[in-house]
């Protein structure tokens, strides 16, 4: 008996003799690849119905170091207004940008731990715990007229005034068509 005619068999017959078969990372990089097509697709659909008009006037608000007191631009249609120290009330809805550092006072002691938070109307938007080295505070976010913006210590004594500031910068305003 002999077994020289199963040698040519294939052990699958799901493709015809010859054809390549995908590799499974050949089917990750296309399972990769539509999802972010569609994406990109949706997303410049989005941004082509509701495009972002950039702000014609520069509306900047920043509070301190030195002075410690809010410094604005004095546009004809201002974006901020001054509500109270290191708080700010947005005027106009839009896409803002919101920057600063944040000096922490490595002598404090006391026992309430370190934590600066920027909030949005009470809420927290960021927050920061890292009391061993300056630290960066903001991001791009959109507000709408009516937002509280708030820079909310711990203590005062956990930060260096001198050393701590924090701004806002308003970047484009929507514009829809009609």
């Amino acid at each position: 008996m002999s077994l020289s005619h199963m040698e040519d068999m294939p052990l699958s017959h799901s493709s015809p003799q010859g054809t390549p078969r995908t590799s499974w990372k050949q089917w990750f990089l296309y399972s990769t690849i539509v999802p972010l097509l569609l994406l990109c697709s949706f997303s410049t659909l989005i941004l082509t119905f509701l495009p972002l008009k950039t702000a014609s006037e520069p509306c900047i608000a920043k509070f301190g170091p030195f002075p410690l007191k809010w410094q604005m631009t004095c546009p004809k249609l201002p974006c901020v207004n001054k509500t109270a120290d290191e708080k700010l009330e947005i005027l106009q809805n839009g896409l803002y940008l919101i920057y600063g550092q944040v000096a922490p006072n490595t002598t404090y002691k006391e026992p309430a731990p370190f934590e600066v938070r920027l909030c949005k109307n009470e809420d927290i938007i960021q927050a920061l715990t890292n009391n061993s080295k300056i630290q960066n505070v903001g991001g791009t976010y959109e507000f709408h007229a009516g937002d509280i913006l708030e820079l909310i210590y711990n203590s005062d004594h956990q930060v260096l005034k001198n050393n701590t500031y924090w701004g806002i910068l308003l970047l484009a305003n929507p514009h829809y068509n009609s």
